[in-house]
């Protein structure tokens, strides 16, 4: 099921793209089949951003309600649901963003460390598919696509943290008690000091599991990332600055 829905297409896919290269650079391929990933993600990538601003816009109203009910979670969690129905918001929209690309990265993982490049595998190449002149995998003649890249590796914990920051919003101080506030959390389980600590592993956590992740795995895997967080960076630039006006 997995190399029939993931692998496969994904494999024929960057074989097709470094035919048709000059260079047949696999790194520009990977680069180029990011990109078409993105496009196709575009609709999943434009929900979550427009959920991204819309909590954003319900955050003091989200708030109002914590305060309110703060001695009754169950009441709580209820309220904001309620909350969130009304202005038709998925908080969960973000996360499911990045779950859906860990397929991607896992088949990218095997084409690079387990065969499948530079040597094609004829076995996996759809009969429309030519077999391409050349295998070049070295990026713009600098990364070994099949190796591992410490910059790619910080490039792709750098690239998280910014999208992070810029999907979250940035950690604000509550004038009431000076502590940092954290995004709203989409259930009474996730707010007080739950809520604080899913807001810091987004924030940290995650940036530092992808850097380190991206830098065991083959660079193509870490390319594959840095394109893919610097393609959702854009877009929550420009989505987000379209939605404000």
């Amino acid at each position: 099921m997995f190399n029939a829905a993931v692998y496969n297409p994904l494999y024929n896919g960057l074989v097709s793209i470094v035919g048709v290269l000059p260079s047949h650079d696999v790194g520009i391929a990977i680069v180029i089949l990011t990109i078409i990933v993105r496009i196709v993600l575009f609709p999943l990538a434009k929900r979550a951003i427009v959920t991204q601003q819309k909590m954003k816009k319900i955050a003091p109203e989200l708030e109002a309600l914590k305060e309110k009910y703060k001695n009754n979670r169950e009441q709580q969690g209820k309220a904001m649901f309620a909350l969130y129905k009304e202005n038709d918001v998925h908080p969960f929209a973000s996360f499911g963003l990045i779950l859906i690309q860990l397929p991607i990265l896992f088949a990218l993982y095997w084409i690079f460390a387990l065969g499948g490049l530079p040597e094609i595998n004829l076995a996996r190449l759809y009969a429309f598919v030519p077999h391409p002149e050349g295998v070049n995998m070295e990026f713009i003649g600098l990364v070994n696509m099949a190796g591992k890249s410490f910059i790619l590796a910080i490039l792709a914990g750098v690239t998280q943290i910014i999208y992070t920051r810029l999907s979250m919003g940035p950690r604000k101080k509550s004038a009431a008690t000076g502590r940092l506030q954290v995004s709203p959390q989409p259930a009474s389980s996730f707010s007080g000091d739950m809520a604080r600590g899913f807001d810091l592993q987004m924030r940290y956590v995650l940036p530092i599991m992808v850097g380190g992740f991206a830098y065991v795995v083959p660079s193509a895997a870490a390319l594959y990332w840095v394109t893919s967080n610097t393609a959702m960076i854009a877009q929550e630039l420009l989505m987000g600055r379209r939605f404000r006006e």
